[in-house]
């Protein structure tokens, strides 16, 4: 049995990923604040990654651990993310910063931590970070989401180096991608988000990926003999 736990599940990137990796025989336990559809393979979890008491005694449960003890090959893909605050420092909300270093490192870090220990006795273990280009280039007013996902980069540096047994991972920037976090990024103002326009000119060109093409990409790269030789990627170079 091949199964996987996937972060923010229910929308977007993720829904399209989880359906993808159904679709080739996958089961997927899927961890996201609301629920999708019902469909054969996929076991569902509604919890608020930004909340660390809650995913920490989501993990004590043993829910996790029961999940993954049958794999033959188990995977980890942290997906979940979110884009706020989006102004410069020294207007952030430090609310939007907590709950953005919730969802962005706490969650997959943790959640990271968990994966290795439930999954020592297997022969194919695999960990992906679903991060950004904005990790690998500052945009103004976006430090707290370009940070965070810097972070999910290094960290998949610094697991490399702890030469874990029959441990591939990788940090993925997915593209331009079709979904409602874009939509979201539209929707502030100029003097909010001074790179916008851009954004919006990406939708008016046509220039944004579908959920379903990147998801696609995403999983031929990840379940590939060659994941994890580059530790820090982009779907678009695949």
């Amino acid at each position: 049995m091949n199964k996987v736990i996937l972060t923010g599940h229910s929308k977007g990137l993720g829904k399209a990923i989880t359906y993808e990796l159904i679709k080739r025989g996958y089961e997927v336990l899927g961890l996201s604040r609301s629920y999708s559809d019902n469909v054969t393979g996929l076991q569902q979890v509604s919890l608020d990654l930004s909340d660390s008491s809650a995913l920490l005694e989501w993990i004590d449960s043993g829910m996790p651990e029961a999940f993954l003890r049958d794999a033959e090959r188990a995977i980890l893909v942290n997906n979940s993310g979110i884009v706020t605050p989006v102004s410069p420092l020294g207007k952030q909300s430090n609310h939007e910063i907590l709950t953005s270093i919730g969802v962005n490192i706490s969650a997959p870090l943790i959640l990271s931590n968990a994966f290795v220990k439930y999954t020592a006795n297997l022969s194919d273990r695999r960990i992906l970070h679903v991060s950004s280009g904005a990790g690998r280039v500052g945009f103004p007013a976006w430090s707290v989401y370009c940070a965070t996902k810097a972070a999910l980069d290094h960290h998949a540096r610094a697991v490399s180096e702890d030469g874990i047994a029959n441990l591939r991972v990788s940090s993925l920037a997915p593209g331009i991608v079709d979904t409602g976090m874009q939509a979201k990024i539209r929707s502030f103002n100029e003097s909010e988000f001074p790179g916008v326009e851009a954004f919006k000119g990406f939708k008016d060109k046509g220039d944004l990926a579908t959920p379903e093409a990147t998801a696609y990409k995403i999983c031929e790269m990840l379940l590939s003999s060659k994941f994890g030789n580059d530790l820090i990627t982009d779907v678009r170079d695949f």
